[in-house]
């Protein structure tokens, strides 16, 4: 059941990410409240921070903003990925997850001293419950 949920969170992310990053640099200044892609307060704020004033026109600029919608593009591809393969994806963590399961069920070794929580290896068993 987790896996499961683990997968459809990861594909819901996936768009989400994708969705925002393909059409944020394109909507233009005062729809719905947004700023332009190159021209909002922490663009500037960073500008002013490094000394680089260029930073701003270089965000503005269509190879950027075409380079960030490509990510977003990428992002909703990876998300429909998974919604085709998801029964693959499935089984692959549920696999790993029982191999993992299957490692903290080995025995302990030999060496291995088994204590209760309040007791230390070094005190004496006079002193094991005074505090």
């Amino acid at each position: 059941m987790s896996a499961k949920l683990s997968v459809v969170f990861y594909i819901i992310l996936c768009l989400e990410i994708g969705i925002v990053l393909t059409l944020l640099p394109w909507i233009p200044q005062g729809f719905l409240g947004l700023s332009d892609w190159g021209n909002n307060y922490f663009l500037l704020y960073a500008a002013r921070k490094t000394g680089f004033y260029g930073l701003q026109s270089f965000v503005a600029s269509g190879w950027v903003r075409g380079a960030v919608t490509g990510l977003g593009l990428l992002n909703i591809g990876m998300a429909f990925w998974e919604i085709f393969n998801f029964k693959n994806t499935l089984h692959a963590l549920q696999e790993n997850t029982t191999v993992v399961n299957r490692r903290r069920n080995v025995a302990p070794s030999a060496a291995t001293t088994h204590l209760p929580d309040h007791e230390r290896s070094h005190d004496p068993q006079d002193n094991a419950g005074e505090r």
